[in-house]
């Protein structure tokens, strides 16, 4: 029996599939026409099926196409942001040395903050967080960091798309002009809490990442357990410990962090 003849439609969408990869940014639908030179008629059928069934994902507001959470999935348990991944950056293990807690990095995979590497705190009682893990726009302080720094008219557009906005506890904020307030003093203060809002008797800092564009789309987070930081000092040095390691990651990428709390 001969060589199968590849099945042309599937080639077409694992060539999307890989021109998409392949761009952080993301890619526009005129850019993957031109790229490929895929039919029009074709090019949109495989890009609504890729969406539907989750391997790609349309950014509301940018309306570029970014690999969808079933692609992600396809890299193992550890998602698909990079090689920090495999080893947390020095900058999150000195943070989480420091203060010994749990301390994460974010980064924005097309429109979806993602958990990317982590350091677990040393004590018994520690929060949950796990690589590859999507933090909710509205109510993690790892994506409020980031949104902050968006366009305003990009962050709302984003929000909205995620409407009904999940209500995880009873603080959490379930408006989108709730948030976008939220987010102004995010970057009024240089830095995001969250207080209860995604699970109860949590509390986490996260600081944001300036990039050599002058661009967030990273941040730093420490969480730990409500009791154990109820002290206001102790949240205060945690506050510091999260924006110096946010302004270590951002000279590593020749960023110049805005960083405001004493």
């Amino acid at each position: 029996m001969g060589p199968t003849k590849p099945i042309e439609v599937v080639v077409r969408a694992m060539e999307v599939l890989n021109a998409v990869a392949s761009a952080h940014s993301g890619r526009s639908f005129q850019e993957l026409r031109d790229e490929l030179d895929i039919p029009i008629g074709s090019l949109h059928r495989i890009l609504g099926t890729l969406s539907h069934s989750e391997y790609l994902r349309r950014s509301p507001a940018t309306k570029r196409y970014f690999l969808g959470r079933a692609a992600r999935a396809l890299h193992g348990p550890t998602g698909s942001a990079g090689a920090r991944l495999v080893q947390p950056p020095p900058a999150l293990l000195r943070a989480a040395a420091e203060t010994g807690e749990t301390v994460f990095l974010t980064e924005l995979v097309g429109d979806v903050p993602v958990c990317v590497a982590i350091v677990e705190a040393a004590h018994a009682l520690r929060l949950f967080v796990r690589i590859g893990q999507e933090m909710p726009l509205h109510a993690a302080s790892s994506s409020r960091a980031i949104l902050a720094h968006l366009d305003e008219a990009v962050a709302r557009a984003l929000l909205a798309d995620a409407a009904p906005l999940t209500g995880y506890t009873s603080v959490t904020p379930r408006e989108v002009d709730e948030v976008m307030h939220l987010l102004k003093e995010v970057r009024s203060r240089g830095y995001a809490v969250c207080d209860n809002e995604l699970d109860p008797n949590a509390w986490a800092v996260a600081a944001p990442i300036w990039d050599g564009d002058d661009r967030v789309s990273s941040s730093v987070t420490i969480t730990a357990p409500g009791s154990r930081v109820a002290d206001p000092q102790v949240r205060a040095r945690l506050t510091r410990a999260a924006l110096a390691a946010a302004e270590a990651l951002s000279l590593e990428l020749g960023g110049s962090p805005r960083r405001t709390a004493s």
